[in-house]
């Protein structure tokens, strides 16, 4: 069997705003067509990673290891691992929404609220297809949004955000997001504002859409059990590193951290005691 690199390899990531260390070192991969759940609390250097991941963090940010992705080759038969963290912006923006885009946490603050959606969608489209004629790239949004189920998205076209639930506010960032097909997905806790009927209905679609187009998919969450649903391994992060890693099935059935058996154990469930406390995280050790 020939080897193969991971389409994302990050080696000993370290991410500082100013004497503050966000990320110690962290080492994660992902494979083509794979879901990875990175998982932990607020604080724990989650988004900072993703941010990192696209070159979004803040000028400030002091960021150091490497972002290794298997750019496409143009002429070969093997992709090339570029490291991301070494890009110029102009290059970063070539791979940023075309190979790598993000889905981020709130869809009305990343929705802007006085530009129609019609025209947020095509405009991610228009980016990466400066060709394009503008009948073309409204085509294409319009597709985008019937792909992520926008009932009457033709006529829809025109409203602002405000005229959509927030369930289908989330579904038109995704269809942001797939546009142009990228290769890999990152999800920065997609469902947090949502209630539990619609948060179903979003992970059932992205789950739909990652075998669709075999999407490699980086997953955040706080949540383990909602990581369960759509991620085949976790990787359990805590105060900037990795605590825990391993196949979805082992995490949560066989926690080896302490930390992660803590995370399962706040999460109610139909046999929690209504009378007793839901665990708590306990401060790291420094």
């Amino acid at each position: 069997m020939s080897w193969m690199a991971a389409l994302l390899d990050i080696h000993d990531l370290h991410i500082r705003f100013g004497s503050t260390e966000a990320v110690r070192g962290i080492d994660l991969h992902l494979d083509e067509g794979e879901v990875l759940g990175l998982v932990g609390e607020s604080g724990s250097g989650k988004s900072a990673t993703a941010l990192a991941i696209l070159g979004l963090l803040a000028p400030s940010a002091c960021v150091d290891g490497e972002i290794l992705w298997q750019a496409p080759a143009s002429g070969a038969s093997v992709n090339l691992p570029v490291n991301l963290l070494a890009q110029r912006p102009q290059a970063l923006r070539r791979i940023r929404g075309r190979e790598i885009a993000m889905i981020f946490q709130e869809p009305m603050t990343a929705l802007n609220p006085v530009m129609r959606i019609g025209s947020q969608v095509a405009e991610c489209a228009a980016a990466h297809a400066p060709t394009a004629t503008r009948r073309e790239v409204r085509r294409k949004a319009i597709a985008a949004l019937e792909a992520v189920a926008i009932p009457d998205a033709a006529r829809r076209y025109s409203d602002y955000p405000h005229q959509f639930s927030g369930g289908q506010r989330q579904r038109i960032l995704i269809a942001m997001a797939l546009i142009n097909r990228p290769r890999l997905l990152i999800a920065d806790e997609p469902t947090t504002a949502l209630d539990v009927t619609v948060q179903a209905q979003i992970l059932a679609l992205l789950a739909d859409l990652q075998r669709e187009h075999r999407l490699a998919m980086l997953f955040i969450s706080h949540d383990l059990a909602v990581v369960g649903q759509v991620a085949s391994r976790v990787a359990v992060m805590r105060s900037g590193i990795i605590v825990e890693s391993g196949s979805v099935c082992d995490v949560l059935t066989r926690p080896q951290h302490a930390y992660t058996r803590t995370l399962l154990a706040a999460v109610p469930t139909l046999r929690t005691d209504r009378n007793q406390p839901l665990a708590l995280v306990s401060p790291p050790s420094r």
